[in-house]
């Protein structure tokens, strides 16, 4: 069995939590950085869809969602036990926090990143209801040391890059935001 390849983008957040996924389990991967401009024909070749995270795994199998990357990286070892094992009742909540992520934030984010490139007065709009899902991450936050329990979990690392671009939208209005500090 041949060690598994994965197709990433440097500054991508889905990229991002894929090989933070990766690299929590203690994953050995190929990383093959790519360029957009540019897609490896081998890439293509396995899936047309072009786009990242794409894991290769060694059967020729492919994931390319990078929540699903990370589970199965998690799966295969998760020294941390950031799937929470112990914690069932904390893992259909974890899911679901990250789902909120991934469906209404995200699409919020990519408003905001949007407006704020071609200077759309609704900058406003998006901003705040991306900081709506940030104070729920706050209360939690004034609750527990991370976001589900007082220990890292999967939703913590699944949902740090989104905040990470989010911050770099409007680095100096962030860096004043009363709550997100």
């Amino acid at each position: 069995m041949t060690q598994p390849i994965l197709y990433t983008l440097r500054q991508c957040p889905y990229a991002i939590r894929a090989r933070l996924g990766l690299r929590l389990a203690e994953q050995n991967v190929e990383i093959r950085d790519i360029s957009l401009k540019n897609k490896p024909a081998e890439m293509l070749a396995i899936t047309h869809k072009g786009t990242v995270p794409l894991l290769v795994l060694g059967n020729g199998d492919y994931i390319d969602e990078s929540l699903t990357i990370m589970v199965w990286a998690l799966n295969q070892h998760d020294p941390q036990n950031l799937l929470l094992a112990d914690s069932s009742h904390l893992f259909t909540d974890m899911l679901n926090l990250i789902a909120r992520n991934d469906c209404k934030y995200i699409a919020a984010l990519e408003h905001y990143k949007a407006d704020i490139r071609y200077h759309n007065p609704d900058v406003a709009i998006y901003r705040n209801l991306c900081q709506s899902f940030l104070d729920d991450l706050e209360l939690r936050l004034e609750k527990h040391s991370f976001f589900m329990c007082d220990k890292p979990s999967l939703a913590d690392y699944a949902i740090l890059p989104f905040i990470r671009q989010f911050s770099h939208v409007e680095r100096q209005w962030f860096r004043h935001a009363p709550t997100l500090n």
